[in-house]
């Protein structure tokens, strides 16, 4: 393993993955794990939708950039980074200065199948939520297709996805130099 222990930061829209994935990866390293998400609701005494309706999303995007500058260990930690955080200019180029950035993504109808039924995504609170996620979806996707290596989580078992995470980190983080 690396000995400097670079951060793994895990991007994507939301419903790839990069929780399930990160924590499994988390375990097997001996590694903290971090959701920017969770992250932010705890310092801030309050969901992440509820930030949203008071504060508003510019105002959550700058928490975002905080956590990411000066929210958590600068190693040892495998990071689950929000859906929209690299949408945000500059963030994308923070963390790759700060860890290796994998993108996890999955096919829009995987997407939907997976966060259709959950109530906690504050940007899908609205009338059509499959035509929110759709328009999201395409308007991230080549976003998310230029951060860096992308690993399909789709109709694969975690255990198979984690270990091909674990080796590209493995092969960025060698290479890796703040």
């Amino acid at each position: 393993m690396n000995s400097v222990a670079v951060n793994l930061y895990l991007v994507g829209f939301m419903g790839t993955g990069k929780s399930t994935v990160g924590r499994l990866l988390a375990k097997q390293m001996g590694w903290q794990f971090l959701d920017s998400d969770h992250e932010i609701e705890r310092v801030q005494g309050k969901a992440v939708s509820k930030i949203f309706a008071e504060d508003g999303e510019p105002k959550f995007r700058a928490m975002e950039r905080e956590f990411i500058e000066n929210g958590h260990p600068l190693s040892g930690c495998v990071v689950s980074c929000g859906g929209g955080l690299v949408v945000q200019p500059g963030m994308l180029e923070l963390l790759r200065g700060r860890g290796v950035v994998i993108c996890m993504h999955a096919p829009i109808e995987t997407v939907l199948q997976r966060t259709m039924h959950t109530h906690h995504r504050p940007l899908f609170e609205v009338e059509d939520r499959e035509k929110r996620v759709r328009e999201l979806y395409a308007q991230r996707e080549e976003l998310y297709r230029r951060t860096g290596t992308l690993i399909l989580t789709d109709k694969r078992p975690l255990r198979e996805i984690a270990a091909h995470v674990l080796r590209v980190y493995r092969m960025e983080a060698a290479g890796f130099k703040k």
